[in-house]
């Protein structure tokens, strides 16, 4: 994301795609959010997006004007998250659909969310500007 600007961060531009760079920073701030938060540390903090506008609104709502806001939440996000995590053994057992889900599984799980945007990121960023990753 570095260096582009809010429209860029927002814009979709592989065509049989609907993700954007903005899209994606604010998806991984509700993730954070849900995973750690919520699920693993049991606090009571509500949804970052209204989940009445669907489950997908953090990468469909995009607004170029709330760029910088977003990655602020990111980063609450992140630093949210590590204090709720650091609260717990990773043994912790929660609930999740149904099924126990340890905090180290909860970290496997975003392991693997952070490389499969990470990897769209990738594609996103070469397709805006033709910088490739390093």
């Amino acid at each position: 994301c570095a260096g582009l600007d809010a429209a860029q961060l927002a814009s979709r531009p592989v065509p049989s795609s609907g993700l954007s760079l903005l899209g994606l920073v604010r998806h991984m701030a509700k993730v954070e959010r849900i995973w750690f938060r919520h699920r693993a540390g049991g606090e009571d903090v509500p949804p970052m997006y209204d989940p009445a506008l669907g489950k997908d609104h953090d990468f469909e709502a995009l607004d170029p004007a709330d760029a910088q806001n977003a990655f602020a939440r990111l980063e609450a996000e992140w630093d949210a998250a590590d204090a709720a995590a650091a609260r717990l053994d990773f043994d912790h057992l929660v609930e999740v659909h149904g099924e126990p889900f340890s905090l180290r599984m909860i970290y496997v799980h975003m392991i693997g969310e952070y490389a499969r945007h990470n990897g769209h990121a990738d594609l996103l960023r070469e397709a805006i500007d033709g910088v490739t990753a390093r």
